[in-house]
């Protein structure tokens, strides 16, 4: 009796099977981008701030179903970097705290900061007919050392990626971009808030204090990904 390799009525089913994992495992593409950017060459400002990167930003992650294919960016590590670089680049004294209440009880700050991601969005290849595209939109509260906000920064990363091997490697470095183009505005833009004026003077924020702070007047930083980020 013949054995089911070579089995022409099994053949179909073998051929089926074999279909079906190979799509299974090309619908799934998990990416977890790192923040990768030069050391800025700034002086940072004489100020105390404290910085609060939470548990939801931490583990931030977009997920999505296009095309059949299932999507997860895990952006909450490459944040937590990009946040701590950025925040020790624009400031001489930064504390991280990793909740708000945390940051409550500390002491000797002039302001805290809160980032947080609002959206995530991409467009592939196919869709924009030759590169992937990222957009990045942020708001950072800006708030009293006791936690009250006072305002809001709010900020948008572009990012876009050519000539990549792969949509892994193409979406990655695309969202790269975007991440430099955010921390880009932040460093430039900041220095030129009427908040920086206050901070400098040694002066803590106050809730009694008017909007300081001038929502995405920066424009978007070109950057080319270059292969591998």
């Amino acid at each position: 009796m013949p054995g089911l390799r070579g089995s022409p009525r099994h053949a179909p089913l073998r051929g089926a099977l074999v279909s079906v994992a190979l799509l299974l495992a090309a619908c799934t593409v998990n990416l977890r981008p790192e923040y990768k950017m030069p050391h800025p060459l700034l002086q940072p400002m004489d100020a105390h701030v404290g910085l609060v990167l939470d548990a939801p930003l931490r583990h931030f992650a977009h997920e999505e179903t296009r095309g059949g294919g299932n999507w997860k960016i895990e952006l909450g590590p490459g944040h937590d970097k990009l946040f701590r670089n950025m925040f020790t680049a624009s400031f001489q004294s930064v504390q991280v705290f990793d909740s708000l209440d945390a940051a409550r009880a500390a002491s000797g700050v002039q302001v805290l900061f809160e980032p947080a991601i609002d959206q995530y969005s991409f467009v592939t290849a196919n869709e924009t007919s030759g590169y992937w595209a990222v957009t990045i939109r942020y708001h950072i509260a800006v708030l009293d050392p006791a936690g009250a906000q006072v305002d809001s920064l709010s900020m948008t990363g572009y990012g876009s990626s050519v000539g990549e091997h792969g949509s892994e490697a193409s979406l990655t470095a695309a969202t790269r971009a975007a991440m430099r183009d955010a921390a880009a505005k932040f460093l430039v833009q900041m220095p030129r808030q009427g908040l920086a004026k206050k901070l400098l003077a040694g002066e803590k924020l106050s809730t009694a204090d008017k909007a300081v702070v001038t929502q995405d007047v920066v424009e978007t930083v070109p950057i080319d990904a270059a292969p591998g980020g």
